[in-house]
């Protein structure tokens, strides 16, 4: 239990006192009510005795008496009825509230820091009213009077007479069976006769006369003057005088306003009869009009017209009612007390003192001793002969029977006279005067007796009062007997169904155990006694239990909570509605953030519905917010209800303040972060064959790898421009803001371009939210054109729309737990600074007619399809966090975050804008394969624009034509089949020899240093004027790699005026191309053995190439046409086809393979020598009728590009070879290269939709070295196996710098002249002599030494088999000097002894460098055995 300002040893003798009636005479009434108080209430302040009393026991021993009090009150002959003392509790609870500025006693139990109000002051004046208005019973005499004061005052005619009067009037009370109330104690009441004397206006001698006659009649003992009234009234305002009374008077006050915010007090002025009206004070029980002897109403006796349902606990129940008379009381402009001086304040406390010394006290001793002679006599006869017989029957103890096993015979009632009574008198009155021994045996005895008579109510109260007096006796003679209470209270309620009586016994004994600290034997009990009948008992009860749990050794912190919700629940049924708030809320510190999602909702939503009810509307919308912000585990239904709840108290308190700052709203939620933002114009749709650029939008995903590539792109282009370095001012261009991109500068928006703010909402509840009217909330800084801020910032969106166009949103569904992003514009006017603030919004829902708990469906209006039941205008803030930093110390050791300023744009000057538009553009092409398409662009702005540029990685893909017009066909000619091809037609006498022609690789932009990703587009005049499209060929090639590819470009432009800010603008542009295999060439070129050309020059080569159609069907290829192959080099040229087979057809079926071979020749010398470096020689070798002349475009841009992307993927590998690598080497490795590029052109006859289209393309295959295999499309390599890891040790690190075996071969070419066949007649002459030339030809623009060695290496038998029967005859080793390129030949004799094939291939060559020093062996292995026959004649 919380603590109280008493102690329990305190609060018992308080609640129980000896209780005196008064009865006063007209004329006395009327001069206590001068002073606004009646008799009773005159004496109130003063009922508590100063000093200690002494009084005698029955066995003479003297007793004394501490702090005793006793209770006046005007007689009342109704007893008071039981709504009217609800009622007057409900007020009592209701006007006790918790103090603004007491401090919350904080206690922390566990992990849980509750603040608690220490103390509960409304429980103590529950308490406290409602022992004082007890109604008396007659199983119990605490509450029956004692005496009776009889008051008249001096100023009466005759005096003695009316005190006459009023001992017949008190007589017939108590002796006349007409009333059965009050209750008196004993019937020879103690009566006291008071004389109330006015000082101001009476005569001091005739009041002194007077009471010498009462003296001489009723003994100085009996009676007393008592003087008032020193001052007039209209003296009352010069002196100030403490008012005492007003403690008593205003602590049981109905009509404290404060309590009741939430509606006017109706005041009853019923005029007939002001005696029925609510008593004020619940305290006193008297009446507080002049009218005398009415005895028939209560003043807790209900106004009629006030409740007449009597249902006081009910939530809606009527707003009490109040007198005339106790609005004048409450009203603190009434002066209590205004006649009476300090003196009479003495006087009137002197008054109480005597009574109690001379009367009371003398009485009560008197009574206790005749009570106890009577008992002592009735003892000795009919007790002891009771108990004889029982002994007799049923042995000596009589066991105290179980409380179940006694019948309910609480209906038993003694007379008044009977001996048990008696006892129970006296048990009250030693209680009453604090002589708590002789109280308990009497009590004891009482309850023995009254149980062996089964009399039940009689036996619960002696047990009840037995136990208290056994807890307050002095020095704890025995311990508290908490189990005669539990039998008390359940016998209350079980048998007798008083519930009343039970309720006193639950406060006394939990009051006695908490004092015991015995907090759960007290929970256990109070939580017991609540019931249905009674919400504010059962509310009080549990909120006690509540603080016994959080005041145990151990807190029990939610016990605590659990039963203060239930408290607060029952508070709120009784209608005390600020005590079910405080109880609610003090709980919610133990629920809060503890997952307790239920429980937390529950709460919260309580708190709302009381909160709105007492009209706190800020506290009720955030507990409302607090229902729907947090992961509801709610049920749709549930969920719905707290949403419609949380609308309706929000347009309440949006109406309070239809001016005031938007609410932030709580729901959907918004994930700020998320936040996407775009600037520009949305993306056209797709019109036709047209398709426009896809540059960026905000469907598409963020991927760092694209956006890095992009970048990239973008610095090459900007570095290109500027020479060749990136400005320090240059930041890429971003479109598209999200969490990845750099957000850390201000964003350049251009005016007249929309910006497009993507904001990701959630619905986290499980009931559709409908949005309306959604849009941007910002605020704008507007420039004039002279670059000075505006003072003025211009925030509403409304006022303003010639600065920023606001889009607005009419209706924006988000279904159950749906995520949804709404995409939102504004369209800048005018330049500035634009700060997006947040959305504003009608936040509502989709609603049936159904009705929420308590509230019904409020008038919906209608919005298209939907209703929407309510909505409330509010906004939601987009505060995005920017990135953590992390690169000073300062910033790793704390957590800072850097700006996000990605909603922040600055409005800048017009710019141009252009859009591009892609016309027959494909999706799928063969490997190679070559296409024609349009691209057109188009200027949508206001400004011109220059600089047009084209950026791609892969630039082998397209091309928009040479520079000259004369290399680029503008349109198809109209030959065969509309070719993309420059074509001529040629007579079929020219067939299988070559067409050359010459071109510059500078005129397809592939120049010494220029960067052949980048590509300026040929716009006329280099100038795009406003409004203004045009239309260029793009030529395309399918890439040589299977399978899906990417490729972007981004086109670069410029304004014709150069703006500070922005200086380029880019448009994206990914092209998907699909790619299915066509062809696949090899080439091979080596050196032919025949030395002689037409030219007489070395030097002629032999090209292999092998083309394979490996096409799968579902491309629909039916055959591959190999129409023309071309060569391109600068020293190189093909000359002619050597054709082995007839078929001249170069056609390929599915899965066939064609091989052709070329004889290829230098260049002539001097046509190298007039070239520039960079001109190449095209020779074309036609295969139909038809000459694509591969010198022009589209067929040499794509050879020179693929040329230029070949010599890139080289380059880094070059670069990784040592530098130092000897001339000599690098000599002899140039004598196996050669330059040869061949361009294999082909055509596809592809059926599709029962149409046959042909499409056509080209191959290139790039040849480096002379015997090596090259391919036109990249080889897969297989995984090299998995070996076993070898351990070794390096001996010699040192990269040795000798040429490969390949590289040497071609440094001496070597040739046999000789007869195929000889015919020798052996047996006339053994020996045959063979004349052989050898020719030995340099290869190298170096001197080379050369030995030949003509002996037999012989390195096994095998080999001696094969040719030991020839030899040389001669010289058997030369050695010669080869100039440059020079051709030698030696004149060498072979000898045979037998007939048969011979291999003359045996000589070894060995060269080296003449600057040299090393020998290296020419390797024979390439050159063909040089077989001879010899035939016997």
């Amino acid at each position: 239990m919380a603590q109280c300002v008493q102690s329990v040893q305190e609060l018992i003798p308080d609640s129980f006192v000896p209780c005196v009636a008064a009865l006063c005479s007209d004329d006395a009434e009327r001069l206590t009510r001068l002073n606004h108080l009646s008799f009773a209430e005159l004496l109130k302040p003063f009922t508590r005795l100063t000093s200690e009393v002494h009084m005698r026991d029955p066995n003479n021993q003297l007793h004394i008496i501490k702090n005793l009090k006793i209770a006046v009150s005007n007689i009342i002959t109704q007893p008071p009825q039981p709504g009217a003392i609800r009622k007057l509790l409900s007020d009592v609870v209701s006007g006790s509230q918790p103090a603004d500025g007491l401090v919350a006693n904080v206690i922390t139990a566990g992990d849980y820091d509750l603040n608690i109000s220490a103390t509960t002051p409304w429980f103590e004046s529950y308490r406290e009213t409602f022992l004082q208005s007890m109604p008396a019973s007659d199983h119990e005499f605490l509450n029956h009077y004692l005496a009776c004061m009889l008051v008249a005052s001096s100023s009466e005619a005759e005096p003695m007479e009316q005190f006459g009067k009023l001992s017949q009037e008190q007589h017939r009370i108590q002796h006349n069976n007409d009333y059965s109330y009050p209750k008196w104690f004993i019937p020879n009441t103690l009566k006291y006769y008071v004389l109330l004397h006015d000082v101001s206006a009476g005569d001091e001698q005739r009041a002194e006369s007077i009471y010498e006659e009462m003296k001489q009649k009723y003994g100085t003992q009996g009676c007393y003057l008592l003087k008032i009234n020193s001052r007039t009234s209209n003296q009352a305002s010069d002196e100030q005088i403490p008012d005492p009374w007003s403690q008593y008077l205003q602590k049981n006050s109905i009509q404290n306003q404060e309590s009741y915010e939430d509606g006017p007090c109706t005041i009853s002025s019923n005029k007939n009869s002001d005696s029925n009206l609510l008593s004020l004070d619940g305290l006193d029980n008297e009446i507080k009009d002049g009218l005398p002897n009415n005895f028939r109403a209560h003043p807790l006796q209900l106004d009629s017209s006030s409740d007449p349902s009597n249902n006081i606990d009910g939530p809606d129940h009527v707003k009490p009612a109040s007198s005339l008379h106790e609005a004048k009381k409450a009203n603190p402009g009434i002066i209590h007390g205004a006649c009476l001086t300090l003196t009479d304040h003495d006087r009137i406390r002197q008054f109480v003192q005597e009574f109690t010394f001379r009367g009371l006290l003398p009485h009560i001793e008197k009574t206790i001793r005749q009570l106890n002679d009577q008992l002592i006599s009735r003892k000795g006869l009919s007790r002891s002969l009771f108990s004889a017989t029982k002994k007799w029957f049923s042995g000596s103890k009589v066991p105290e029977k179980s409380i179940n096993e006694l019948k309910n015979t609480s209906g038993l009632l003694y007379p008044p006279e009977a001996p048990e009574l008696q006892i129970r008198k006296m048990a009250d009155l030693c209680f009453l005067v604090q002589h708590y021994d002789l109280a308990y045996s009497c009590y004891h005895t009482a309850k023995k007796d009254f149980l062996n008579d089964q009399a039940m109510l009689y036996a619960a109260g002696a047990l009840e009062m037995a136990a208290v007096s056994a807890f307050l006796q002095q020095g704890a003679a025995r311990p508290y007997p908490a189990h005669y209470m539990d039998t008390a209270i359940q016998t209350y309620r079980d048998i007798c169904k008083n519930m009343i009586l039970a309720e006193r016994c639950v406060l006394l004994s939990a009051e006695i155990l908490k004092s015991q600290s015995k907090y759960s034997e007290a929970a256990a009990l109070l939580i017991r006694l609540t019931s249905e009948d009674s919400d504010l008992r059962s509310a009080l009860l549990l909120e006690q239990a509540a603080h016994c749990f959080i005041n145990m050794k151990s807190p029990m912190v939610r016990k605590y909570a659990f039963h203060m919700i239930l408290a607060g629940h029952r508070f709120s049924k009784a209608g005390q509605k600020k005590h079910a708030l405080r109880c609610y809320c003090q709980a919610m510190q133990v629920y809060k953030g503890k997952g307790w999602s239920l429980a937390e909702d529950h709460i919260n939503f309580t708190i709302g519905r009381q909160s709105y009810t007492l009209r706190q509307l800020d506290n009720a919308v955030s507990a409302f917010r607090h229902i729907l912000i947090n992961e509801s585990k709610q049920s749709a239904a549930q969920q719905g209800s707290f949403l419609r709840e949380y609308l309706y108290v929000y347009k309440n308190v949006s109406q309070l303040s239809p001016d005031g700052p938007l609410p932030q709203l709580p729901l959907p939620y918004i994930n700020s972060s998320a936040t996407r933002v775009f600037f520009g114009h949305d993306r056209r749709p797709a019109d036709g064959e047209k398709q426009a650029a896809t540059h960026v939008s905000l469907d598409q995903e963020y991927d760092n790898e694209s956006s890095q590539q992009w970048r990239e792109l973008e610095e090459q282009v900007v570095a290109l421009v500027n020479k060749g370095v990136i400005p320090p001012n240059f930041h890429p261009t971003q479109y598209c803001l999200n969490s990845f991109s750099d957000n850390s500068r201000f964003p350049l928006a251009v005016v007249e371009e929309p910006i497009t703010v993507e904001v990701a909402f959630r619905n986290p509840l499980k009931v559709p939210l409908l949005l309306t009217n959604l849009s941007l909330l910002w605020k704008f800084q507007p420039k004039d054109c002279s670059g000075k801020n505006d003072e003025e910032v211009k925030e509403l969106v409304t006022s303003e729309p010639e600065m920023i166009g606001t889009e607005v949103i009419s209706e924006f569904l988000i279904n159950s737990e749906e995520s949804k992003v709404a995409r939102l514009k504004l369209f800048p006017h005018h330049i500035g600074e634009l700060h997006i603030l947040g959305v504003v919004y009608n936040l509502g829902t989709i609603q049936g007619s159904t009705t929420v708990d308590g509230i019904g469906a409020l008038p919906g209006c209608h919005t298209g399809k939907q209703s929407l039941s309510m909505s409330v205008r509010g906004r939601q803030d987009l505060e995005i966090q920017g990135p953590r930093l992390n690169s000073t110390k300062e910033e790793k050791t704390s957590i800072t975050y850097g700006p996000d300023r990605r909603l922040d744009p600055i409005i800048v000057e017009e710019m141009p804008l252009l859009e591009v538009f892609f016309i027959h553009f494909p999706t799928g092409l063969l490997c190679g394969e070559i296409r024609k398409a349009y691209v057109e662009f188009v200027n949508v702005s206001k400004c011109p624009l220059t600089g047009l540029k084209v950026v791609c990685k892969r630039p082998e893909f397209f091309t928009f034509g040479g520079n000259t017009t004369a290399l680029t066909p503008l349109s198809p000619s109209a030959s065969e089949n509309c070719s993309a091809y420059k074509t001529v037609v040629t007579e079929s006498t020219s067939v299988c020899t070559a067409l050359t022609s010459s071109a510059s690789s500078v005129d397809f932009g592939i120049g010494i240093g220029s960067q052949p990703e980048v590509i300026p587009v040929p716009l006329p005049d280099t100038v795009l004027l406003p409004g203004a499209s045009v239309q260029l060929p793009l030529w395309l090639r399918g890439p040589d790699e299977e399978g899906v590819h990417e490729i972007n470009f981004l086109f670069y432009y410029e304004s014709v005026k150069k703006l500070p800010k922005i200086r380029h603008r880019i448009l994206r542009h990914t092209a998907v191309i699909c790619t299915s295999r066509s062809l696949n060439a090899r080439a091979t070129v080596c050196r032919s053995n025949s030395l002689e050309d037409e030219e007489g020059r070395g030097g002629n080569m032999l090209v292999f190439v092998d083309v394979e159609n490996i096409n799968t069907s579902e491309a629909g290829v039916k055959e591959f046409h190999i129409v023309q192959v071309s060569s391109s080099s600068k020293h190189w040229k093909l000359q002619k086809s050597v054709n082995l087979s007839e078929n001249k057809d170069a056609k390929l079926g599915s899965r066939e393979k064609g091989k052709f071979c070329f004889k290829a020749i230098r260049c002539k010398e001097k046509e190298v020598a007039t070239q520039s470096s960079e001109e190449y020689t095209f020779a074309d070798i036609i295969f139909g009728n038809e000459q694509i002349i591969s010198s022009a475009s589209p067929c040499a841009d794509f050879f020179y590009r693929s040329l230029s992307s070949e010599l890139k993927k080289a380059q880094p590998s070059a670069h990784t070879e040592k530098q130092s690598v000897e001339d000599a080497v690098r000599l002899i490795q140039k004598c196996s290269e050669v330059d040869l590029n061949v361009v294999v052109l082909w055509k596809a006859y592809v059926v599709e939709d029962s149409k046959q289209l042909i499409l056509e393309g080209q191959h290139h295959v790039i040849l480096h070295t002379v015997g090596k295999e090259a391919y036109s499309s990249p080889q897969k390599q297989e995984p090299p196996e998995m070996e076993p890891l070898k351990f070794f040790r390096p001996e010699n690190t040192a990269v040795s710098s000798r040429p490969s075996v390949e590289q040497l071969s071609s440094l001496i070419k070597t040739s046999l002249h000789y007869p195929e066949s000889l015919n020798h007649p052996f047996h006339q002459k053994s020996l045959c002599l063979v004349p052989v030339t050898l020719l030995l030809s340099n290869c190298s623009k170096a001197d080379v030494d050369v030995i030949v060695d003509l002996r037999h290496k012989t390195t096994s038998p095998e080999s001696l088999e094969i040719h030991g029967s020839f030899t040389w005859l001669g010289q058997t080793q030369y050695k010669l000097q080869l100039k440059s390129e020079e051709i030698h030949s030696l004149q060498l004799k072979a000898c045979f002894v037998h007939t048969g094939v011979y291999n003359l291939g045996t000589p070894r060559v060995f060269a080296k460098l003449s600057d040299q020093v090393t020998v290296f062996e020419t390797s024979q292995q390439n050159s063909m055995p040089a077989l001879i026959i010899i035939n016997n004649v």
